[in-house]
């Protein structure tokens, strides 16, 4: 009852729908501004519709389309109708801008150089992707087919979309006639996932320290608590040899904080250890850990 709440709020319908056409502009700016006029394709069908431009001459945008309807339809049945209607809304925004822009408009090409064409293209196409997967929907059929293979078979979803974008990449390189090309798309297609996690994840500022000492560490939690004003969680327990009593402190802290806390346990424990490791994604209050 909750979820149907949440999703029949008008205020997250608009916010839904606004995250899709924003992804939809950076994607088409990305392809139409900096990919498809220097020949670099991006992943999933939206590459696969530059390298059809190629053969066929016909618009991107129209192209992008004809490959994702059957796409589209199939997925309403495995995926759910929401999934489906927001995809469709974005690629469907994505076609009119793409061909808007590189037909009707005649933008010229941003950057005639394959670096910066390559790095900016796979930016703003990464920064669109991200946008529409915040919005609920995909750009495209690659992430809908690898979302069906992954509920039918043992292939994870990234997987899938790895092989999928390889055949991208290996078609680019024949089409076009050449190596570099590419070896430039892959470049752009690593430089779009990473904007796109960057999108998804954040980046979050803080690292997760395990602290574990044979002393008791309640002492230790409290200067910790008191010091740096963060909460976290007291684990109790034993080494592997079962013989020695061995407590573990779990804390998120800021990694301009580090050396500081370094400093505090050594100079409780100087035999103590910590493991620090990166936090791809924060959720929920710090202080409550």
């Amino acid at each position: 009852m909750q979820n149907k709440k949440a999703n029949s709020n008008p205020l997250g319908v608009v916010n839904h729908y606004g995250f899709l056409l924003l992804g939809s502009i950076f994607l088409a700016l990305g392809m139409v501004g900096f990919l498809a006029p220097n020949h670099i394709a991006t992943g999933g069908t939206a590459g696969l519709a530059i390298v059809l431009n190629q053969l066929t001459h016909w618009p991107i945008g129209i192209l992008m389309l004809l490959v994702n309807i059957p796409l589209l339809v199939g997925s309403i049945k495995f995926l759910g109708r929401s999934f489906a209607f927001k995809s469709i809304f974005a690629i469907s925004s994505t076609t009119v801008l793409i061909d808007f822009l590189a037909e009707f408009l005649h933008l010229p090409p941003w950057s005639k150089d394959p670096l910066l064409a390559t790095l900016y293209g796979g930016i703003s196409v990464g920064v669109g992707l991200g946008c529409i997967f915040k919005g609920g929907g995909s750009a495209g059929g690659g992430t809908i087919i690898a979302r069906i293979i992954a509920q039918k078979t043992d292939f994870k979803i990234g997987q899938v979309i790895l092989f999928i974008d390889a055949i991208v990449v290996v078609s680019a390189g024949v089409v076009f006639q050449s190596v570099e090309l590419a070896l430039w798309s892959m470049i752009s297609i690593f430089v779009a996932s990473k904007v796109v996690d960057l999108i998804l994840t954040g980046h979050p500022s803080e690292k997760i320290v395990h602290i574990s000492s044979s002393k008791n560490l309640d002492v230790l939690s409290k200067e910790i608590i008191t010091t740096f004003g963060v909460g976290g969680t007291l684990l109790s327990g034993r080494d592997l040899t079962v013989n020695e009593k061995k407590d573990v402190i779990f804390i998120t802290i800021q990694r301009n904080r580090l050396s500081a806390l370094k400093d505090l346990v050594y100079k409780w424990d100087a035999h103590a250890r910590l493991v620090v490791m990166e936090a791809a994604e924060l959720l929920g209050d710090n202080r409550i850990l």
